[in-house]
């Protein structure tokens, strides 16, 4: 693209931001003149921003909610890049489209979910013994015009979180109605369209909610990546609003083409284009059917929570990391090829989850109690690793039916000791039972594991609008099953140790919030956490290698703030440490462990007919290997929208995403791989996935 193009396309919607925004400053100037104001100060408006942080909403400085207004303000290239609404996450792909996004937070690389307790109306995300990763979070079906409000929490402190919610956890909920009807359809370069439909309607004194989506993407992979989604929900809430209930049925789709991490070694010798693909028969598909039932029941002395659900899901999943390392066909002609293989599962899960209350006056001191009991059964029929060729199996690595129960009671009591100090105790306890029966005899078995985590918040306050926090919890990630059970490796077939099925963590914080300042919101927290090992199965060689103990520490700072009743601004940073705390000469940082996180976004709204949102995120260097000598560079990403109200029930939206054309990475990972005619042993190297290049979107959006 010439670079006059190239200018106009990013000075075109800067300009008609800057447009806007000089005529509600003018429109606010007059209006304040016609009301006799003497100076041309803005008054004070009430905090009713982007999130629900004020003081006196939380039990931690570092737990919050995202109102609907921010999600749909704020343009996302792919739908789990929601979770980047909760300050400090960051979400990015190295992958398809139709695979779940990597996450980082509070100095992990989560990978694809691992240690960040995902749940969407009260149905868990996270897939333990997944075919590609434990804890395997895919948001991919999820549409951002449902999701009303994200709760977030982090750190183990909190009783009502159990299984991979060390780093935290984040809640979604599903609106249960929608204003009116919504007809939505978008196109942007590189082949993506996407259309929804969705409408609420009154039927038998309920509310029956419905929405259809789908949406095709090429991207700008050599490549094309010809990702294909279909999304249904059909949502049925009725009772009063102390006695409300749901029902909610939802049905999800895809395929696509992967362009997989490349090494930088064959970018530079022009042996492929930066967004080519060295093995592009890499791909997948996946689907996910389920039905769950909510209720919600609330009374003077207290109330009562219930869920429970039934998820069906599979997923077939190609991929070439390594290429003709383990496979060098060009030095030995009887290896008939490569180095793809397949990850697949078929899995059923079926859970429950219940609490309640009860709000009492003891002694003269409010208190709040609440029990809970959680259970989950998966059923893997099977999960396996697979030879591939061009996506055709030739052979079994592993394959295994695992049965999988987890089983989690806990106690929470809030006592308001003082006018000025509240404290919240808590007890968990969780039971893990494990059934594998494998391809290969040895690594069949049964195990079954159980912990006790307390918790403890102490909340201080509030001064000056200004409270304090003192958070302490243990908790725990569990690890695959397979790697419980096993005594041989899958592919070497030599011995080796089987792991704990739950391995603690430990968690301290102190925060401060407050809101001194008139229309600001501000967060501070200063945290840490310990792990007593990084296990995890690696899903790419089919059985787990264990790491060592690791320590965690961090500040995040996180600041919302109404500047005018226009104007909406967003500002976060976390900063973190993340090491081992055993030696090894090998070094003691842990690989892929984020360190530096800054966003800032600015909404702004109520401007005549126009609207827009702009969004600043970057994501520090860190090492790549556990003696520092490699690392990944920085990414920092800015995206825009720009919106248009027609009139009252049509709107336009142009989503402007990587707006100054970065050529940064969305992932970096160092490893040996292989390319034809290098060395048997392979060359170690940077892989990386680079991010997408500028590109656009134009939403078109009719309400009826």
């Amino acid at each position: 693209m010439p670079s006059l193009a190239k200018t106009a396309l990013v000075s075109l919607p800067l300009s008609l931001l800057a447009l806007a925004c000089q005529q509600a400053a003018a429109e606010e100037k007059k209006a304040g003149s016609e009301a006799g104001e003497a100076t041309q100060s803005l008054a004070p408006v009430l905090v009713i921003g982007n999130y629900i942080n004020g003081v006196g909403s939380s039990d931690a400085a570092s737990q919050g909610a995202v109102s609907a207004r921010l999600i749909e303000s704020r343009p996302t290239l792919r739908p789990a890049e929601l979770l980047e609404f909760v300050p400090g996450v960051i979400v990015t792909q190295h992958s398809g489209g139709g695979k779940a996004n990597q996450y980082f937070l509070r100095g992990f690389n989560l990978d694809h979910g691992t240690d960040f307790a995902t749940f969407v109306d009260g149905m868990p995300v996270n897939m333990p013994t997944h075919a590609h990763g434990h804890g395997y979070s895919d948001l991919n079906w999820l549409i951002p015009e449902l999701v009303n409000r994200i709760s977030y929490k982090k750190g183990p402190y909190f009783a009502d979180v159990g299984d991979f919610g060390s780093a935290g956890a984040a809640r979604f909920e599903l609106s249960e109605r929608m204003p009116a009807g919504l007809a939505e359809l978008t196109l942007g370069q590189n082949g993506y369209r996407r259309a929804l439909l969705s409408k609420s309607l009154e039927l038998s004194g309920g509310d029956l909610l419905y929405a259809l989506e789908a949406s095709h993407n090429d991207g700008p992979w050599e490549n094309p990546e010809h990702l294909r989604r279909k999304n249904g929900v059909l949502r049925y809430s009725f009772g009063p609003a102390e006695q409300r209930s749901s029902i909610t049925a939802m049905a999800y789709e895809a395929d696509w083409n992967s362009t997989d991490q490349i090494p930088l070694r064959a970018v530079n010798a022009g042996l492929v284009g930066r967004y080519g693909a060295l093995d592009p028969s890499d791909g997948g598909h996946t689907s996910r059917l389920s039905l769950s039932f909510t209720t919600e029941r609330k009374a003077e002395d207290g109330g009562f929570k219930f869920n429970a659900y039934a998820i069906k899901s599979r997923l077939d999943l190609f991929s070439n990391f390594t290429f003709f390392l383990e496979h060098p066909v060009d030095l030995d002609p009887s290896l008939k090829h490569g180095d793809q293989f397949e990850q697949a599962e078929r899995r059923q899960v079926y859970g429950l989850a219940g609490s309640r209350s009860w709000n009492l006056t003891l002694a003269g001191l409010e208190t709040s109690n609440t029990v809970g009991l959680q259970l989950r059964h998966d059923r893997l029929n099977p999960v396996g690793l697979y030879e591939s060729v061009a996506r055709e199996r030739v052979g079994v690595i592993q394959e295994s039916n695992v049965r999988q129960t987890s089983v989690g009671l806990f106690a929470e009591n809030s006592t308001q000791w003082l006018p000025w100090m509240r404290s919240v105790a808590g007890l968990r306890f969780d039971r893990l039972d494990l059934k594998v029966s494998s391809s290969i005899a040895a690594n069949s078995g049964t195990e079954q594991a159980h912990l006790s985590s307390p918790k403890l918040s102490l909340i201080f306050g509030p001064w000056a609008k200004t409270e304090a926090f003192v958070n302490y919890g243990q908790g725990f990630h569990s690890n695959d099953a397979r790697g419980a059970t096993a005594r041989v490796s899958a592919k070497e077939n030599l011995p080796v140790e089987a792991v704990r099925p739950l391995v603690r963590s430990k968690g301290s914080e102190l925060g401060l919030r407050s809101e001194i300042i008139p229309g600001l919101q501000s967060s501070l927290a200063l945290w840490q956490l310990k792990l007593a090992s990084e296990l995890v199965f690696v899903g790419d060689a089919g059985e787990t290698e264990a790491s060592r103990a690791s320590r965690r520490s961090g500040v995040e700072w996180n600041n919302h703030y109404q500047a005018a009743s226009w104007l909406l601004l967003d500002a976060d940073v976390a900063l973190s440490r993340a090491r081992y705390t055993e030696f090894d000469p090998a070094g003691d940082h842990v690989p892929g462990a984020i360190n530096r996180v800054f966003s800032a976004g600015a909404t702004l709204n109520g401007l005549g007919p126009w609207s827009g949102q702009f969004q600043l995120r970057y994501f520090g260097p860190r090492a790549l290997t556990e003696d520092n000598s490699q690392r990944s560079k920085a990414t920092t990403l800015a995206q825009m929208r720009i919106g248009y109200r027609i009139n009252a029930s049509t709107s336009l939206n142009l989503d402007v995403f990587n707006l100054f054309a970065s050529k940064a990475s969305d992932i970096d990972y160092y490893y040996a791989s292989r390319l034809k005619g290098e060395p048997a042993e392979g060359v170690p190297d940077i892989h990386f996935h680079p991010v997408e290049p500028r590109s656009l979107r134009l939403g078109l959006n009719i309400g009826f």
